[in-house]
């Protein structure tokens, strides 16, 4: 991953207290798995930013490097990477990811 690559990522990632890497965009998702982690940050109630990685391979493939996470969507919570779509939805379904946000002092609102 070139030097460009990883500082833009990382300021993506401090930029936004929920950044999200994903396929698509948050209003049209390009996989299932980044349509489900969408859903659920929504259902949540939490705002968030997000990248789409189809843009950019650098991105893509940078992201991939940076996180030591082999696949996308990815998510970040105040610079922390949380995980992909499986790790995300076991987390909310124990409500884990909720109590995560309010820990970090992220903003929910109720669904």
């Amino acid at each position: 991953m070139d030097n460009q690559a990883f500082v833009e990522i990382q300021n993506h990632i401090s930029g936004s207290d929920v950044m999200l890497f994903m396929k698509g965009t948050p209003l049209f998702p390009q996989c299932g798995f980044s349509a489900r982690v969408v859903q659920i940050l929504k259902h949540a109630g939490v705002p968030f930013a997000s990248v789409n990685v189809l843009e950019n391979q650098e991105i893509r493939e940078g992201i991939k490097k940076f996180s030591n996470w082999p696949t996308i969507p990815q998510l970040y919570v105040k610079g922390e990477f949380i995980g992909g779509c499986d790790i995300v939805t076991e987390m909310y379904q124990s409500g884990e990811l909720q109590a995560l946000l309010a820990e970090k002092g992220v903003a929910q609102n109720a669904a």
